[in-house]
């Protein structure tokens, strides 16, 4: 029997589709272990991309139609999105094995892999170690400064889960760990860090604040309930200035790096686009309204992509 359906085509009270290309395309045994992933839901998966193609981006000084910079380029792109998508898999995973007893009490996600059963908590190990194995793997491909960048990222990534339980900013460290790509990315293509990237990696930092906030105001109710904490019970009503603040602070800083970088017209045409998407977030979401709140924080991919094309019509000679 299919689970009922709200209007968004999600499961009622849920996260979760009905129906996706899970269902139509995988095989039962793989169902679950897709769902882990997140793979029916990328929104995830693109909001930890963003910040490493930016970086990459804006670390690139030219696109010249050669091989040694705009092939390269698109190799870099190509490993980062791999990359991304297997340790957002993994983060899920590890997310929902140390969250498997909340999960099991919130309505959003008690249909999810491993509090509904599908999958035991030593499967869903085995899974993770799968997918870092295989993200290192791609880790590998950079240079060595690069990697030892990446690895570090490791102890934000498991720390993470359990920051709710003592704090109501633990989207400060989801921030730390959803951005570290702004860091990497530079590294991969220039073997150092400067200036330009760590401003933007803060900025990812308030961006996440502000976005991840707005996702939070889904599951108040619940966490209230089961007592975990965020910023969306931290600052409640109050939240809409505060997303100002957000978002604000990650134009201002993103300006700052591109600034630094001497980046040109294109750059900032791309950056004013994404700069009205934030204020119309700001200005348009309604945290008492859940289904609002995921259609915005959804919507944070079109200001990744406005970043992005910004960033990457800069470098074309």
């Amino acid at each position: 029997m299919t689970p009922p359906a709200d209007r968004a085509g999600l499961i009622a009270g849920t996260d979760m589709p009905t129906q996706s290309w899970i269902d139509r395309a995988l095989p039962r045994p793989a169902r679950p272990y897709a769902r882990l992933m997140r793979l029916d839901r990328p929104i995830g998966t693109w909001l930890l991309l963003f910040p490493g193609w930016w970086s990459v981006a804006l670390a690139f000084e030219t696109l010249a139609w050669r091989w040694d910079s705009a092939g390269r380029f698109l190799w870099l792109m190509a490993l980062f999105g791999a990359g991304a998508l297997l340790m957002r898999g993994a983060g899920c995973t590890w997310n929902d094995i140390t969250d498997r007893e909340f999960d099991a009490k919130v309505e959003r996600t008690r249909t999810r892999p491993i509090p509904s059963g599908q999958v035991s908590v030593k499967q869903a190990v085995a899974f993770m170690a799968l997918l870092m194995a295989v993200a290192f793997g791609i880790l590998l491909q950079f240079n060595g400064f690069a990697v030892l960048v990446g690895v570090a990222s490791l102890a934000i990534v498991f720390v993470y889960p359990l920051m709710k339980r003592v704090t109501y900013w633990p989207q400060i460290v989801l921030g730390l760990a959803f951005n570290w790509g702004a860091l990497l990315g530079w590294a991969a293509v220039r073997g150092d860090l400067g200036w330009p990237p760590v401003l933007l990696y803060i900025a990812g930092i308030f961006w996440t604040l502000g976005y991840d906030t707005i996702y939070a105001h889904q599951d108040k109710e619940d966490d209230i309930l089961i007592g975990v904490k965020s910023s969306a019970l931290k600052l409640g009503a109050n939240t809409r200035p505060w997303l100002w603040f957000f978002y604000g602070m990650a134009a201002l800083l993103i300006a700052a790096a591109g600034w630094l970088d001497g980046l040109g017209p294109a750059f900032w045409i791309g950056f004013a686009l994404g700069v009205v998407q934030l204020g119309w977030q700001a200005a348009k979401v309604d945290i008492d309204d859940p289904a609002d709140c995921l259609r915005i924080f959804k919507s944070n991919r079109a200001f990744g992509w406005c970043l992005l094309l910004g960033l990457t019509a800069d470098l074309v000679p």
